[in-house]
């Protein structure tokens, strides 16, 4: 008589979980639209402003900034707090920073505005995914994961074309207003939706832990945003780099020994956390940032396609990137996360190396081929890695975990970014020639793919019942041959 109310509370649950993680989703949406649609409004707010095109960049500087100084302080906020009241607070600064940026009449306005955007930023995405953590069991993690992810995918999509037609049709102040009916949405849902909560005992804030990790990022962050701009010194940009990766080591030998550290380093003795978070986790995540950055340019520059053909292009890898997620769940529940990863890695990264053997000359209906399997194995690889991250982490490691996944997720986007842009130069350098070619590109390729290969193989150290809880999935004989590979 018991079994019917059990079954019927299950379901109750699992429900919830994806409501809560539908509405985190929306609001990531907003975040995430904000960032790719900006780009295509740039010389028309320079225009509006008085200042040349590349001044604005400092628009996209400040707002990352900001998001590095200010997200290792987000899970300290959600457990003082509650992560409901961050959340709510995250969206009502955004939308009405939002707001000001459609209203801004100067330059300076407007960075002030993308700085409290930043905050915003900052403490939406890992709060968001505090959010989820709590609200969702071990066995709709994966479900949950899934919905929080989409908004990644689905906005590089719809992101630039909505924005090319917004700036054209109407006018670049939209591209900013369009969060405000999101904003409102998104605060009505968690208010209606999502329960509050926090931590029984809050810790106090460790303030030496918060200056050396915040101050450690930022310039990390900023010397490898600079390595795509060449232009703009090595010296400085490597100064940069080596400062932040000193106060970095600095920052982590005090949350070490700090008796009530900002973040709790002990997230990373988790196995399927470290993997897919720090280590091979990181390293696969260079390759997916990377391509993106690298397939404009190939059409474009290496193609001679115009920006609207290079767009049709690309937007059958994010067509592919969303055709994944129908799937992603039932094969992660068939065959695990360790195979998946690895099977799929090595797909992935083979793709990545074949975008560099294409050519204006290849048939157009095998490059669209190409682009839906590079986009549909970015997206199983990018669902997986973001729900092993979580599947062992216990109740009193989320917040920092969290914030953790955050950090080394910026650092990655970013390192990838840089990476392809080094090589792109590089490759030019030693060719001797004033401007980037198509094979440029070729090598950028197939390091990029390179590097995602040694990563997919570097998931074979997880054992076979990774992440099985929440997955689902039963090791078996499928798995021989992963065991096989490891000795």
């Amino acid at each position: 008589m018991t079994a019917i109310p059990e079954i019927a509370t299950l379901s109750e649950t699992a429900t919830h979980a994806r409501r809560v993680a539908l509405i985190v989703a929306i609001a990531f949406f907003m975040q995430l639209l904000d960032s790719t649609i900006i780009s295509t409004s740039l010389p028309q707010m320079g225009a509006s402003f008085g200042v040349s095109p590349v001044a604005m960049s400092i628009g996209i500087t400040v707002y990352m900034l900001t998001m590095a100084v200010f997200v290792p302080l987000s899970g300290w906020l959600a457990d003082r707090f509650g992560a409901r009241n961050i959340f709510l607070l995250a969206i009502v600064l955004f939308t009405l920073a939002s707001l000001a940026c459609g209203l801004s009449q100067t330059l300076t306005q407007f960075v002030a505005a993308r700085v409290v955007q930043g905050l915003g930023s900052a403490l939406m995405t890992p709060v968001g995914r505090i959010l989820v953590l709590r609200n969702a069991p071990k066995s709709e993690l994966l479900n949950a994961t899934a919905l929080i992810t989409w908004p990644a995918l689905f906005a590089p999509v719809v992101g630039p074309v909505l924005g090319g037609f917004i700036t054209t049709y109407l006018s670049w102040h939209w591209n900013f207003f369009i969060n405000i009916p999101l904003g409102v949405i998104g605060l009505a849902l968690v208010a209606r939706f999502i329960p509050g909560d926090r931590e029984a005992d809050p810790k106090p804030l460790d303030w030496p832990g918060f200056f050396l990790t915040s101050a450690g990022l930022a310039l990390l962050l900023y010397g490898l945003e600079r390595i795509a701009h060449p232009e703009d010194g090595v010296l400085p940009t490597a100064l940069l780099i080596v400062a932040g990766i000193v106060l970095g080591w600095l920052a982590v030998r005090h949350l070490r020994r700090a008796p009530h550290p900002l973040l709790d380093l002990s997230s990373f003795k988790v196995l399927t956390f470290a993997i897919s978070t720090l280590a091979a986790g990181t390293i696969f995540r260079v390759a997916i940032n990377a391509t993106p950055f690298l397939l404009p340019l190939l059409f474009q520059v290496g193609f001679g396609l115009s920006p609207v053909d290079a767009g049709l292009m690309i937007l059958a890898y994010f067509l592919g990137n969303l055709g994944m997620k129908t799937v992603t769940t039932p094969t992660l529940r068939r065959f695990g996360f360790r195979s998946v990863m690895v099977v799929n890695g090595i797909i992935a990264s083979a793709s990545i190396m074949a975008c560099g053997a294409i050519s204006p000359q290849t048939p157009q209906a095998l490059v669209v081929a190409l682009m839906l399997i590079a986009g549909l194995s970015r997206s199983m690889q990018f669902t997986a890695l973001n729900t092993l991250a979580f599947a062992d982490i216990d109740a009193s490691q989320r917040s920092s975990a969290a914030t953790l996944s955050s950090m080394l997720q910026q650092v990655a986007m970013l390192f990838g970014v840089a990476v392809a842009a080094a090589i792109l130069n590089l490759s030019q350098i030693v060719r001797d020639r004033p401007a980037l070619d198509l094979v440029d590109f070729r090598v950028a390729f197939l390091v990029i793919g390179a590097i995602g290969l040694v990563a997919a193989l570097r998931f074979l150290v997880l054992p076979p019942c990774a992440g099985a809880e929440v997955s689902g999935h039963s090791p078996g004989n499928s798995d021989r041959f992963f065991r096989l590979m490891r000795r």
